[in-house]
């Protein structure tokens, strides 16, 4: 799957080589969420980092890979009886690989608003829990997450805000038979902030 997406984002930059092109720098925040939670299991977003860049090839229309290195934190509790008996939070670093498509819904000179949406990946690098209660290690993890992402982008001048949003395709946890009926997908949700170097409107 990764081979697959690395192919789709050379196509779409091979494809854009010829037409008006920007690179987008950006740093932000993300939330990610775990869905389906086993019983007595409480899953909550806690504040994450990212950073990385966005290519932009195209006018109206345009193709957007890109790459960005990430922190992600979940809080997990865990409960027997109603009674805390675990809380911890679950920290993830992952590498995302983004092959989007993208359309100016307003492109003027000073302010463009753009809508994005496409398949990305998630590279999983490492797995740790702040405070060791939690006993997740990386093995317990598959090795990355095919997800659906869809994002709003303002572009102010030079500068970029970006909301968006991921979708998990692929399960969260490994077949280790400890987590294998776990089914939970990842959901998040990010901002960036950044600055665009290139040029959208000769």
């Amino acid at each position: 799957m990764k081979k697959q997406l690395l192919t789709l984002c050379l196509g779409l930059c091979a494809a854009g080589a010829f037409a008006q092109f920007q690179v987008n720098p950006q740093v932000g925040l993300n939330f990610q969420q775990l869905t389906s939670p086993l019983a007595g299991v409480e899953y909550k977003a806690n504040v994450g980092w990212m950073l990385g860049a966005d290519l932009r090839f195209g006018d109206r229309l345009y193709v957007q890979p890109g790459a960005f290195f990430g922190r992600s934190a979940t809080a997990v509790k865990v409960y027997s009886n109603d009674t805390l008996q675990v809380e911890d939070d679950l920290v993830r670093t992952s590498l995302k690989l983004k092959a989007m498509v993208g359309y100016r819904l307003i492109d003027t000179y000073q302010f463009n608003l753009r809508f994005a949406m496409g398949p990305t990946y998630d590279v999983l690098l490492s797995v740790d829990d702040r405070n060791d209660n939690i006993g997740y290690n990386k093995g317990d993890f598959r090795g990355g997450s095919m997800n659906i992402d869809a994002a709003l982008g303002f572009d102010m001048g030079v500068f970029t805000v970006e909301p968006g949003v991921s979708f998990g395709l692929s399960r969260v946890f490994s077949d280790n038979p400890t987590v294998k009926d776990i089914g939970s997908k990842y959901l998040t949700y990010g901002l960036t902030i950044g600055i665009n170097f290139g040029d959208d409107d000769k």
